[in-house]
């Protein structure tokens, strides 16, 4: 049985776009462990100390690098990357924000915003939103990618079938994510760290928060997957349901703007409940809130939900 040896990535091992022909920065057998160090999604641009006139001059060349490529040795084509999360490290501090002509309303907020966050690296309570909301932690990935067998550079930005920029929540702790090998050794990367999240992270950002990350890297032969697939061990709800949720509906024909108006639904709620500004709740709706589709087969129209958990406000 293979020891698990353990290896090293530092955060400067990092790149802006996905691409085959990348050097990897570090040899693995399969079922090593690997730890990420810090990871920071803005390359330190952002501080505990920035504010909303910082984004506007964010130069987006240095945004949401990914950190590796890691080479696994066996990995072929047709096989599975199996990659487990083992272990978050988090910095203690994190932000969300409205960048210009980012996120699913952006036509409808058009200036920056910047929430800063303070929390306890312990992650045992959680953090708070001034004095309105307090957000529970659960960090997580963005970026878990591997190679695509077609040539050239893709960026870090979108996902795509093998994985990359994924923003699924539940990619926490103890979960196991199984990602579609198309090139020899797999070349796998990660990135993006997040403390918080709601589905759909509509404002464009979740908490983003620097921090380290540690996985352990397996193979399944021959598992011949189209997309990535991943198994969770435990219920991801993360025990914020007791006090319900305020709910609002966006219903069309066209998904996209379905969500936009379940999501306008909502923060027009949420700054009549408890008198924040709409900034203010469009952010809370991408850190807290779940966007669901509750309706997607009684054509012509769709229905969108919003779910905001009301147990974050008392």
């Amino acid at each position: 049985m293979h020891s698990n040896c353990k290896h090293t990535i530092h955060s400067a091992q990092q790149h802006f776009m996905f691409c085959n022909a990348h050097a990897p920065a570090k040899t693995v057998a399969p079922g090593d462990i690997v730890q990420f160090e810090e990871i920071d999604t803005m390359c330190g641009q952002l501080s505990p100390a920035s504010t909303a006139a910082d984004v506007p001059g964010l130069d987006f060349s240095r945004v949401n690098p990914a950190v590796g490529p890691v080479y696994v040795d066996g990995a072929e084509p047709g096989d599975a990357l199996k990659v487990t999360l083992l272990e978050f490290a988090p910095s203690g501090w994190g932000w969300t924000g409205i960048i210009p002509g980012f996120g699913l309303l952006a036509d409808d907020f058009p200036d920056p915003a910047l929430n800063i966050w303070h929390y306890d690296r312990a992650l045992a309570a959680p953090t708070l939103f001034s004095s309105i909301a307090k957000v529970p932690l659960r960090p997580f990935c963005g970026i878990l990618g591997v190679e695509q067998a077609a040539p050239g550079e893709f960026s870090t930005m979108p996902p795509y079938h093998t994985g990359g920029n994924l923003d699924l929540r539940d990619l926490t702790v103890g979960v196991d994510i199984y990602l579609p090998v198309e090139v020899p050794g797999a070349l796998f990367s990660l990135g993006d760290p997040h403390c918080a999240q709601g589905d759909g992270e509509v404002c464009g950002t979740a908490i983003e928060s620097p921090m380290g990350v540690t996985v352990k890297l397996d193979l399944v032969k021959a598992e011949n997957l189209k997309f990535p697939r991943f198994v969770t061990h435990e219920p991801v709800t993360r025990h914020i349901d007791s006090m319900g949720y305020e709910v609002a509906t966006g219903i069309g024909p066209d998904l996209m703007e379905a969500s936009r108006n379940a999501v306008r639904g909502m923060i027009e709620r949420l700054t009549r409940l408890h008198k924040i500004r709409p900034e203010e709740a469009y952010m809370l709706c991408s850190v807290a809130g779940d966007l669901r589709i509750s309706e997607i087969v009684d054509l012509p129209n769709f229905v969108v939900s919003f779910y905001m958990p009301r147990q974050i406000f008392a």
